[in-house]
């Protein structure tokens, strides 16, 4: 609503004067729509009671009025409460998927901890924030995809997909991977590119304590990705195919898999764009 009355009001889209509209307010509610710590209660819930396809929209599409919202306002949110918000949205995010078998409350703490790395750089550099959201929505969209295409949402389904489609099951581990920010996958571009970026800024405590956080994260992507392809159940089908199955393209779930892990080479052309 603030943004239609403030462009009939002005005649552009961009957002230069709040209009004695308090910004820590407006900050505080993009940041609960957001599903941000401490704000963060609805996300997880309202993800598992969901099905996959409803999860990614949610994950994702979702996401972006808001996103954009604080972007263009960037420039007039308060510095404090951003660094507050990201850093408990990156450990929350840690910290909360450690004990969950649910893959979908699982990908919901994965979005609080990259919603959290977007917001703490979000007042130092605005482009590298839309970059990293970019990547965001990449990487959670092709993982909520293979995840949609094996009909997995619990941890015991997915480790029994190797049988029936390895070359997804193979993927599927890469993303998560990716999610956690390992070299060269395309999620370690973010993470290498804000912790330069505060490093210059001369927040390297900030830096420093970020990357700490986010080694709780680190543990539930590699615990998960152990699970998927270093665990078999003693269950495993015989068959190679999964019987009365529709057959259908798979190219856009192809197409998302590959971005999800090999966008980390042209990071530099991404940046000039």
């Amino acid at each position: 609503i603030f943004s239609l009355i403030s462009a009939w009001q002005t005649g552009e889209w961009s957002i230069n004067s709040l209009m004695d509209l308090p910004m820590n307010i407006l900050s505080i509610a993009l940041m609960m729509k957001l599903g941000l710590a401490p704000l963060h209660f609805w996300m997880p819930e309202v993800l598992q009671g969901i099905s996959l396809p409803t999860g990614l929209i949610l994950s994702t599409w979702q996401k972006i009025a808001p996103m954009a919202l604080l972007l263009q306002t960037s420039h007039l949110i308060n510095l404090n409460l951003t660094i507050a918000l990201g850093l408990t949205s990156i450990m929350i995010g840690g910290w909360g998927g450690i004990g969950q078998t649910q893959l979908r409350k699982i990908m919901a703490f994965s979005s609080i901890g990259h919603l959290g790395w977007i917001i703490v750089i979000l007042k130092f550099d605005p482009q590298l924030s839309l970059l990293n959201f970019v990547l965001y929505i990449i990487m959670t969209a092709a993982m909520f995809m293979s995840l949609t295409t094996i009909s997995a949402t619990k941890m015991l389904e997915i480790s029994t997909s190797w049988s029936k489609t390895p070359a997804l099951t193979t993927t599927t581990m890469l993303i998560l991977l990716s999610l956690a920010g390992l070299p060269p996958l395309t999620g370690f571009a973010p993470k290498l590119l804000i912790t330069l970026e505060l490093v210059k800024q001369n927040a390297t405590l900030l830096a420093v304590m970020v990357m700490f956080i986010s080694l709780l994260a680190l543990f539930f992507y590699i615990r998960l990705t152990y699970v998927v392809t270093l665990t078999l159940s003693p269950n495993t089908p015989n068959s190679l195919l999964t019987w009365r199955t529709a057959s259908r393209s798979y190219s856009t779930t192809a197409i998302m898999n590959t971005m999800a892990l090999i966008l980390l080479p042209i990071t530099p052309t991404l940046l000039l764009l």
